[in-house]
């Protein structure tokens, strides 16, 4: 006859690998629920930091020519803006409409996880100071 104390205990070895399962179940959509909040996050903070650098870009070539004269020099001024980024000038035009000085950035943006986001959204900003 076994002791009155052994039924629990091997219930509660059998039990022991449940918090392995469980953890195996939760940590899948754990992490992409994590990554996917940091992705998105730096998306918005790449996009945010674009709209600052076009409008001051907008600013630098209206109120200061001699720094910002000519397209090339304003595109330049822009990338210098948000250089901790390391977006080319190449995504900034400048151009001289009806509202004034007008620069305009378009970048595509890529994920650091791209095995969990394969698409490559399109970020722009427009900006224009009289």
């Amino acid at each position: 006859m076994s002791h009155p104390w052994a039924r629990l205990d091997r219930r509660r070895r059998a039990r022991l690998g449940t918090a392995a399962v469980e953890f195996g179940l939760i940590v899948t959509p754990l992490f992409l629920l994590l990554f996917g909040i940091i992705e998105f996050g730096r998306m918005m903070w790449t996009e945010s930091s674009l709209h600052f650098a076009v409008e001051e870009a907008a600013r630098c070539a209206s109120v200061t020519p001699d720094t910002c004269g000519t397209s090339a020099q304003t595109a330049a001024y822009a990338a210098a803006e948000i250089s901790f980024l390391s977006i080319p000038s190449s995504a900034f035009t400048a151009t001289t409409a009806s509202c004034g000085h007008q620069v305009t950035a378009s970048y595509t943006y890529r994920f650091i996880v791209s095995g969990l986001f394969p698409y490559t959204p399109a970020l722009g900003a427009t900006a224009c100071f009289p």
